[in-house]
């Protein structure tokens, strides 16, 4: 699997895919086979968001979420109807990076405790982290997955589990344009479509690097 990384959005995860912000859409998307993505965790609190369960105690997901006391949903494929693969727990504990700064757009990460350890089985699976940081290269195809809006028009969220593929831009051509103006630092990546009728958003995605040592040194 390759490099992992965390929108800045609600509910949507990013895979890199190499053999996957500030809205929750997944625009153009398609539906996934029912359970198929067994490391998607849905998060509900005060936001509703989505992660990605990283081990069998602990749920990834941006650091804006507000969450404390609410409850991770695994081995889920429909948001709102009962299904006897998903398994509610508890949150635990929040851990969101150091560096993070509420409103500020870099190191949008948290980890998620859970209150016990997750069953492991065909629908629910954590998903390896990656061995190393290295920067992830323009033209690189990923994979946004989530319970987001399905148009720019519709405000309401899908009820399954969506993904869409979305290419990494480089970040002199995000931010020479003028929406992003020298925004996109070296701690984002900026990935989107060449038309605006797929993504995560009708724009290009500000999408925050996970600082891999700080998460292997938390769990």
């Amino acid at each position: 699997m390759g490099v992992f990384f965390t929108l800045s959005t609600s509910a949507a995860i990013v895979l890199l895919i190499l053999p996957g912000d500030l809205c929750v859409d997944i625009i153009g998307g398609h539906e996934v086979a029912p359970h198929s993505r067994p490391f998607m965790a849905m998060l509900r609190g005060e936001d509703f968001c989505g992660g990605a369960l990283i081990k069998p105690s602990w749920v990834l997901t941006a650091a804006h979420c507000t969450l404390e006391g609410g409850s991770v949903t695994l081995g889920a494929h429909s948001r709102t109807k009962r299904e006897k693969e998903k398994q509610v727990i508890k949150i635990a504990k929040e851990i969101r990076y150091p560096g993070y700064v509420r409103g500020e757009k870099e190191h949008d990460i948290m980890l998620l405790k859970l209150s016990k350890r997750a069953k492991i089985n065909n629908a629910v699976q954590d998903i390896p982290l990656p061995t190393s940081g290295d920067d992830v290269k323009p033209g690189t195809t990923c994979r946004v997955a989530g319970w987001g809006r399905t148009t720019n028009r519709n405000e309401k969220l899908s009820d399954t589990l969506r993904e869409v593929n979305v290419t990494v831009i480089s970040r002199k051509t995000c931010n020479d344009k003028k929406h992003y103006k020298n925004s996109i630092t070296n701690n984002m990546i900026c990935a989107g479509s060449k038309g605006r009728k797929k993504g995560s958003c009708n724009v290009s995605i500000f999408i925050g690097i996970i600082h891999i040592d700080y998460i292997k040194n938390t769990t």
